[in-house]
This record gives structure tokens, sequence and C-alpha cells, in this order.
């Protein structure tokens, strides 16, 4: 765990006031009588729990004001729950509610949003993949989570990259020890785009007018995402075979185009 200290604004957080556990159980008693100044003290009496947890998150990734003040969200929340019959400590009963309240944040504050039901699906398919690990010894495929899931093979894809982190255009992807390569490089430029119309609608034609079975596998490998081995499991056949049928839809959509 990283041990940086953590800074508030306008907050001296080596002035913080720690709790005892004889006092924290006393102002318990007294809040849950109805004390709200009693609540008042066990929150600044326990900001440090929140500090604490927030060495966990990179401070130059992260406005740690911002994170501070959510994590005290979770705080409050776990000190109007808490009941000194759980015969806990606060903190071990407070950690989960300000990590999760943390956590949450960060997943609706991301720099691309995205829509809460393509998280959720994503989350979803995380958890089933983690659970048939653990019971298989194996990944699913693509076709077991659509299956398990009820969704189209290529939402699997879709979703798991709608929580990828945006990549800034200006990242190295290549260095030879000569020139880098940065993603800008790779960007298209779309006056040349438009001027590839022609060759979009031709490469559309060409894809219509190729056998059915080199099309699927043409849309399960490079739309779906699947590979040749789990194409080859789901139509009976080799992967040498799913290989061919590749190579042969990929030659004849060249020579259809020229």
């Amino acid at each position: 765990m990283s041990k940086y200290k953590v800074d508030i604004t306008g907050i001296n957080t080596s002035d913080i006031k720690v709790l005892k556990q004889s006092e924290m159980n006393e102002l318990f008693k007294k809040y849950q009588s109805g004390d709200e100044s009693a609540k008042e003290e066990l929150i600044n009496g326990n900001l440090k729990l929140v500090l604490s947890i927030l060495k966990r998150f990179n401070k130059e990734k992260y406005n740690m004001d911002d994170l501070f003040q959510v994590g005290v969200i979770g705080l409050i929340k776990a000190i109007e729950n808490f009941d000194l019959s759980y015969n806990l400590k606060l903190s071990t009963y407070a950690c989960p509610l300000i990590i999760g309240e943390i956590k949450r944040y960060m997943r609706d504050n991301t720099p691309i949003r995205v829509s809460r039901s393509i998280k959720d699906q994503a989350y979803a398919i995380i958890k089933f993949k983690e659970d048939y690990l653990k019971t298989h010894g194996i990944d699913p495929t693509n076709e077991e989570i659509a299956r398990e899931l009820d969704i189209p093979e290529y939402q699997i894809n879709f979703s798991l990259d709608a929580l990828k982190e945006p990549m800034s255009i200006f990242e190295p992807i290549y260095n030879d020890g000569g020139d880098t390569i940065y993603l800008f490089d790779q960007i298209a430029d779309k006056k040349e785009l438009k001027q590839d119309n022609d060759m979009l609608i031709s490469l559309r034609h060409a894809i219509n007018k190729i056998k059915e079975r080199e099309r699927n596998v043409l849309v399960s490998r490079f739309i779906i995402g699947k590979t040749q081995m789990e194409i080859a499991e789901s139509l009976g056949i080799s992967q040498a075979q799913v290989s061919r049928i590749e190579k042969n839809a990929i030659n004849n959509i060249k020579r259809l185009i020229k």
C-alpha cells in the first residue's frame, strides 16, 4: 500500500482528532438516543479512517479533495447504520462502505460517460467469467456467455470495452530505438476517409456476394471477436478449416473489389 500523505484542501490532517474505542461507544449511545451532536463528533473523530483509505488510490490520477468528500459520505452512512450489538469495531464495518462509495463515484465520473445498463452488463459478464473459471478451470467462450446472460455475442466485447480507460492520442505505441510512433500517427484523416467512400461501397457489395459460410466466419472473427478455435467448435470443424475459409473469404473480397 502507498505511504504518501493525503493532503486535503482546507484541512490540517495532522490535527484531526482520533477517538478511543471507549469514547466512540459512549458517543454511539448518545447518538442512538437522539443526540445529533454526538454524530458530528463521531464523524470528525473518524476522518483519519477515510484518509487511510484514500492512500490506496493514485493521487496523480484522482482529485483527493473529491474522493475525501465522497469517502466521508460512506463514513456517515456507516455511522448512521452502525449498531454496538454488532460487536465490531466501527472501522471494520465502515471500510467496505467507504471504499464502495469511492469506487461508485469513480465509475460514475469517468472521462467518457457510459450508460449504467452497459456498465451493469459488463460487470455481469466479468462476474460470470470469474465464476465459470473457478468452476471449470477455463474461460467461457463468448457463445456460453451470450447464452447464459441472454445477450448477443457482439455485445460482450462492446460492453467490456466500455470499462476501459480512454487513451491519450499522444500515447507512444511503438519504438524500435528510432522515432517513436504515437497513437496520433495512427488516426485516420477524415478528408481521406471521404475519398474512400467508393471503396467502402465496393467492400459492402463484395461481402454480400461471397458465400454465406465465408461471410459468417468473417463476422464471427472481426465483428464478434471470436478466435478461430471458438468458430471451429461452434461449426464442428477443425481450426485449419476455419483458417482456410477465412483466407478464401478475404481473397474473394479482394478479387471482387478489383
